[in-house]
């Protein structure tokens, strides 16, 4: 994160717009906003540069690409040193499937999103993780409907 700025009104509404359609002209953007292109363009790369915007992306469905089973995976670590935590991050982020990874609190010490072509690959996964040095506890529940996907709602920061 290099925050170097603090945002305004319309920087949160370039933000808002991009969130939810990152492949907006930028002239449509600049009318949108109600800015002219060359300041509108000028607020975008600053965000960017920034830290803001991390990226742009599509979003794809898992299910018409063959990954059918979506697992949330909990994981507690034998211990929380350093170099343990490091170590599995840096395990888990070259496993195929795992399309998300976060440290949390509470009972677990991380959580994972993986999507798995089915079952057998999802075993496979679990293989993979079980292998981690220091891994303790692995606790999964498997995804039945995604029933909301949305991009932050800017009027909470």
């Amino acid at each position: 994160m290099r925050k170097e700025f603090e945002i305004d009104d319309q920087d949160l509404r370039i933000l808002d717009i991009l969130s939810k359609d990152g492949r907006m002209s930028w002239r449509d953007l600049a009318q949108a906003v109600g800015l002219s292109l060359t300041p509108t363009l000028r607020r975008v790369r600053r965000l960017e540069v920034a830290g803001y915007i991390r990226g742009y992306r599509a979003i794809l469905d898992e299910s018409m690409l063959g990954g059918a089973v979506t697992v949330f995976i909990s994981i507690t670590l034998e211990r929380q040193n350093r170099d343990t935590l490091r170590a599995f991050e840096a395990h888990t982020a070259t496993l195929p499937g795992v399309v998300s990874g976060y440290m949390t609190t509470g009972q677990a010490d991380y959580l994972l999103t993986a999507v798995a072509k089915d079952l057998h690959h999802y075993l496979e996964l679990l293989d993979e993780l079980a292998q981690a040095e220091g891994v303790a506890h692995i606790h999964s529940s498997i995804a039945l409907n995604r029933f909301v996907e949305k991009t932050v709602d800017l009027s909470l920061i």
